[in-house]
């Protein structure tokens, strides 16, 4: 089963997204990718989809998590061999062995340069093929003991959401594969389609990759201590010289109380989530044609064109006129926009 389609004007084959299914793999994830990855666009002004999405199962007939239902119909591991992108989603049992032509296609696909991609404790299939040897990667926090006794050598990082090893990426739990996928979308578009995509979704547009998995209380137990008030209040007010005293005093909580709300229902500090919110902001004046720095760094509160620069490239990795290269204006978001590094299949 193919989703997606073509775009227009491309410049290289679409973008190829190649989901396994394996025997007892969870729906969520899977379903997770076709959602952000395979569904078309309307809310972009285009036709189709951003990437071109393909499920595949190792055989004929794969049964989901708990047998809630049977996947049929869509192609064999040769699909694998077409990936620009594999994703790897979870299943529960992760003690037992992945089959070997499953591992196979894992190894394959990362030996010719597509980007691989695991979803929850689907990290097991990518440590387990050998391509996370030496490097950083996470998992589902409920799996982490079992996860570091079966691969020592993986430099397991299990408080996290997701880990970018760039051409390894690593999700935690089911929640954290739309984060990732969501990234994955920013990484290659530009944070304005993300924020197009996170609306339709209704799903926050960008929680960072080393955000708590579990925090303390995401739902109020008795009165409501949300943060949400405070949040769009400063979300209303980034070029302003704001400030973690002055959150705490719009929220009417001491430092140290707004610093520890922070933490349990959000996964991080006030400093960080305020910084994050102007770089993505930043991202977006870019995107939208801005092309002074110093206009922008005031704009998202950021201050300097030199704060700007480093910012934007310890978020993203590009200088600002690198990023405006590849997401700023100069036609639709999937005419041939991903990066050549994301891009390993030859036409």
């Amino acid at each position: 089963m193919a989703q997606g389609s073509s775009q227009p004007a491309a410049r290289r084959p679409p973008h190829r997204v190649v989901v396994v299914v394996d025997e007892g793999t969870n729906p969520f994830e899977v379903g997770a990718a076709t959602e952000v990855f395979g569904l078309p666009r309307p809310e972009l002004g285009l036709p189709g989809a951003l990437y071109d999405v393909v499920l595949c199962t190792p055989r004929p007939g794969v049964r989901m998590n708990h047998g809630f239902f049977t996947l049929t119909g869509v192609p064999g591991l040769d699909a694998v061999e077409s990936a620009d992108t594999l994703i790897m989603p979870g299943r529960p049992d992760n003690t037992v062995p992945r089959t070997p032509d499953v591992l196979d296609a894992i190894r394959r696909a990362h030996a010719r340069g597509a980007r691989i991609m695991s979803l929850c404790t689907g990290a097991f299939a990518l440590a387990e093929a050998g391509i996370l040897d030496g490097r950083r990667a996470t998992t589902h926090w409920q799996w982490a003991d079992s996860f570091r006794e079966l691969f020592p050598a993986v430099r397991l990082e299990p408080d996290v959401l997701f880990v970018d090893e760039g051409d390894i990426l690593t999700a935690a739990g089911s929640a954290a594969a739309l984060d990732l996928a969501l990234y994955i979308v920013r990484k290659d578009f530009g944070a304005e389609v993300a924020n197009s995509v996170s609306r339709r979704l209704v799903f926050a547009a960008h929680r960072d990759g080393g955000q708590r998995q579990f925090v303390e209380r995401p739902v109020p137990q008795v009165r409501d201590e949300s943060l949400a008030p405070v949040l769009a209040w400063a979300q209303e007010r980034l070029d302003e010289p704001l400030t973690v005293t002055g959150l705490a005093a719009r929220a009417g909580l001491s430092p140290a109380t707004l610093h520890r709300r922070f933490r349990a229902q959000l996964g991080t500090t006030p400093l960080a989530w305020l910084t994050a919110e102007r770089v993505a902001l930043a991202c977006r004046l870019i995107e939208r044609g801005e092309e002074r720095l110093d206009v922008v760094a005031r704009r998202s509160g950021l201050g300097t064109a030199a704060n700007l620069r480093a910012r934007l490239r310890r978020e993203t990795g590009l200088s600002p006129s690198d990023y405006r290269r590849r997401f700023g204006p100069g036609g639709p978001p999937a005419a041939g926009r991903i990066p050549a590094a994301a891009t390993a299949r030859t036409p």
